[in-house]
């Protein structure tokens, strides 16, 4: 116990643990400082009653005369008792004017701290708050050290400790003593393990057998929550978790999760080294465990993990097998392309399957080129008639790949080859089939067989619904937009371009670049009403899309089609630079397409004149009711008898003949019918 001017500090242990030990050390602190304060009670002189007449009342006699009094107490895990801790958090409630009380504890408090915090009375420092800073860390280990750590010494102290101060200053006293100044390795080696001795001591051995044993079991575990503890630990697992989060502070709350931790890195290579000396078997069973638990919840790259450590390559595989395509289908390639990394060295390029799931993590992440040298490496390494996917032999999902591949790059003529061979070994509504018909589409979008491409990237997007493939949904959808806006049907572009957008935010691909013709069929769209600055805002997010990109080699096509439009905005601005940059860059992309195909066509425009000759109706561009409408229309019936024979309302027949009226060009009825037989809609 110390007393400093206006501070009293007191040091708890275990032999204070008791009601009246513990305040007539309190009292004998206060008195110590304050010497005009009533004077001690003996530690037998504690009971209820005096607690409540002379104990409570005592402290706050005169504290306001003499200005405020700080009380520290240091060590307050060690108070345990009931009694002790009640009369303790009472007094904390009711604490007499011109006393601060400071708490130094390595457990979170219970009792009275939440009231505490409701009151806005209390200033909590956890163990974040605490850490030493880079600066602070190297500061104190110049100090022990008698000269400046180097920078790799320095930074390797300061991420084993996490800015922990006495981990930082237990390693930095190890490494102070004489020794081999040449080995920083084991320098570092021996501060490390200097922690992991106190650690021992100081915190593992001291918990319940219970508490040592969760904590050894759940050390394999890069997060702990609830689900993959009860997997490793037992039922009590949770009530665990919570227990040893408030008096273990080197358990650190996870940011994304309320109710999840993480080991300090300290602790855990305390648990790695113990978990080590039980032997291997114990080890690779905990990993086993983990893993069975994830693989059923679903969470592969956990699962991946965990069977690869637990030395299950087999069963490792088959979790990257059962996830990759809806990963892929949601746009989470680079997930997939994690998964294949964390297995071992080798076994991706002897399985022509993973061949096949590298090759199409590539091209979700804009890759073509990686793509086709995994693409290379299938075709060697296939035995078989093995399936990957849904429904796909390797041969048929390589294809798909293939033609996926040539898309990207530009090579519009041999995906369209690879496309239709592609398509006719799919099976339909399969998410194989939806790519398929999407780069076949794509190919002929880009030689202006807009008819062709149109019923092509429809049949992608009724695969892609069918199949739920987000990815290739979006990109369908974009491509059609931009289909049949080149083809000059706007309305059918508008219909196309508000489906795309919004099966884009429902798959929550808005930065992936599948997504950017959709975005730049609006923009056009929106330059042809005369919506420059909306198009603007458009046209710049398909630009950050792509910008994501490699910049040579990826989507050729539709870069060449950006930048045109980037023009055509410029120069509706009268920006003739930026108009005239921005078509130079639109011609370096169409120069790296094979052949640039509708580019040329859109490049050899000049001035404002950049709208494409609408082509004449179809029977596409007219809804279901439209068409029926429009043959109602050959007869001698009103509108009103037209809606009584089609049991519609007479505002909608009057809404649908609007309609067909703009589509067709027509002005009135009789010429609306004309036209309509004209064109072949009739």
């Amino acid at each position: 116990m110390t007393a400093r001017g206006e501070c009293a500090w007191l040091s708890l242990d275990t032999y204070d643990n008791a009601p009246g030990r513990l305040w007539a050390c309190i009292l004998r602190a206060v008195h110590h400082a304050r010497p005009q304060l009533p004077a001690r009670l003996d530690s037998d002189g504690w009971t209820a009653d005096a607690w409540l007449e002379e104990i409570l009342p005592s402290p706050g006699t005169g504290l306001g005369k003499e200005g405020p009094l700080t009380l520290i107490l240091d060590g307050l895990e060690s108070i345990t008792d009931a009694d002790a801790v009640g009369s303790l958090a009472n007094f904390l409630t009711r604490l007499p004017h011109g006393l601060r009380i400071i708490l130094s504890t390595r457990h979170i408090p219970g009792r009275p701290l939440p009231t505490l915090r409701a009151r806005g009375l209390i200033a909590e420092l956890d163990q974040h708050d605490l850490a030493f800073t880079p600066d602070e860390a190297e500061a104190v280990l110049t100090d022990l050290l008698g000269t400046a750590a180097t920078a790799d010494i320095s930074s390797a102290l300061y991420e084993a400790s996490e800015g922990w101060a006495a981990g930082l200053c237990i390693m930095g006293r190890t490494l102070a003593r004489p020794a081999n100044e040449a080995d920083t390795k084991g320098n570092l080696a021996r501060g490390r393990q200097a922690v992991t001795e106190y650690l021992a001591t100081e915190v593992l051995y001291r918990l319940t057998t219970e508490q040592r044993r969760f904590l050894l079991r759940t050390g394999v575990l890069d997060e702990l929550s609830a689900g993959p503890c009860q997997a490793l630990a037992g039922d009590r697992a949770g009530v665990l978790l919570r227990e040893l989060a408030r008096t273990v502070q080197l358990l650190v709350p996870v940011a994304a999760a309320p109710s999840a931790y993480r080991h300090h890195r300290a602790l855990s290579s305390l648990l790695s080294d113990v978990l080590e000396s039980e032997g291997s078997d114990t080890v690779v069973s905990l990993h086993r465990s983990a893993a069975q638990w994830y693989s059923r919840q679903g969470e592969t790259t956990a699962a991946v993990r965990h069977w690869t450590l637990g030395g299950d390559e087999c069963a490792a595989v088959a979790s990257v097998l059962d996830g990759w395509e809806k990963a892929i289908s949601e746009g989470r390639g680079a997930e997939v392309s994690h998964w294949l990394d964390l297995l071992p060295p080798r076994t991706v390029a002897v399985d022509a399957r993973l061949c096949v799931v590298a090759a199409m993590a590539a091209l979700s992440g804009g890759a073509p080129e990686t793509a086709r040298r995994w693409l290379d490496v299938a075709q060697l390494r296939q035995t078989g008639p093995e399936t990957v996917g849904e429904g796909s032999t390797v041969s048929g999902a390589a294809a798909v790949a293939q033609a996926v591949a040539c898309c990207l790059t530009g090579e519009v003529l041999t995906a369209d080859r690879l496309g239709e061979s592609a398509v006719a070994g799919t099976m339909p509504l399969t998410s194989w089939r939806a790519l398929a018909c999407t780069a076949r589409g794509a190919a002929l979008l880009w030689t202006c067989r807009y008819e062709e491409a149109e019923a092509m990237l429809g049949e992608a997007t009724r695969d892609a619904h069918a199949a739920g493939h987000g990815l290739a949904l979006v990109r369908a959808l974009g491509l059609r937009a931009v289909c049949a806006l080149l083809a000059g049907r706007h309305e059918l572009a508008r219909i196309l371009s508000d489906e795309a957008l919004a099966a884009v935010a429902t798959a929550g691909l808005g930065r992936h670049f599948v997504s950017a013709p959709a975005y730049i069929g609006r923009a056009g769209l929106l330059l042809e009403e005369g919506q420059v600055e909306e198009a603007e805002r458009v046209l710049a997010a398909a630009e950050a899309m792509l910008a994501g990109l490699p910049r040579t080699g990826s989507e050729p096509h539709v870069r060449a089609l950006c930048h045109f439009t980037r023009s055509r905005l410029e120069s509706a601005r009268h920006n003739t630079d930026a108009a005239r940059k921005a078509r130079e860059a639109a011609e370096r992309a169409a120069a790296r397409c094979e052949p640039p195909g509708v580019l040329t066509d859109l490049l050899g425009r000049t001035g404002q004149d950049t709208a494409v000759t609408p082509a004449a109706p179809r029977p596409q561009d007219l809804s279901r009711g439209e068409r029926r409408v429009l043959r109602a229309l050959c007869g001698a019936l009103t509108l009103r008898e037209i809606a009584s024979e089609l049991y519609v309302s007479h505002n909608t027949v009057k809404t649908q003949v609007r309609a067909i009226f703009r589509k067709l060009d027509a002005h009135d009825r009789s010429e609306a019918v004309a036209r309509a037989r004209e064109c072949g809609v009739l």
